[in-house]
């Protein structure tokens, strides 16, 4: 059984177990979070597909961590002209297990 499911503008392919990084939530640490963007549900031969989304499916997670992504280096230089300037960025993250896929 499985279900692909958006979050925060990505799409995830996810099982019951399965930890999925996303972007970063506002969500504390060991709480419970209900993901209801379903985009298709698979068990078997019972196939659903979202037009857009499924309402009678959901998603059960419990956030694990949050982090912050790898460094992304932007740089910028202009030959001869004696201007450079170089800023990081590091995003912030969030850890998910999927506890439950529910069908109502």
């Amino acid at each position: 059984m499985f279900a692909v499911v958006q979050v925060g503008g990505s799409q995830f392919k996810v099982g019951e177990g399965d930890n999925i990084d996303i972007n970063g939530i506002e969500e504390k640490e060991g709480k419970s979070v209900t993901l209801d963007k379903v985009l298709l549900f698979a068990d078997g031969h019972d196939i659903r597909v979202g037009q857009p989304f499924l309402k009678e499916v959901k998603v059960t997670a419990i956030v694990l961590k949050h982090f912050l992504n790898e460094r992304v280096i932007s740089y910028k230089y202009r030959r001869r002209k004696n201007s450079a300037w170089k800023k990081g960025h590091r995003q912030q993250r969030t850890s998910l297990n999927i506890t439950k896929i529910a069908v109502q």
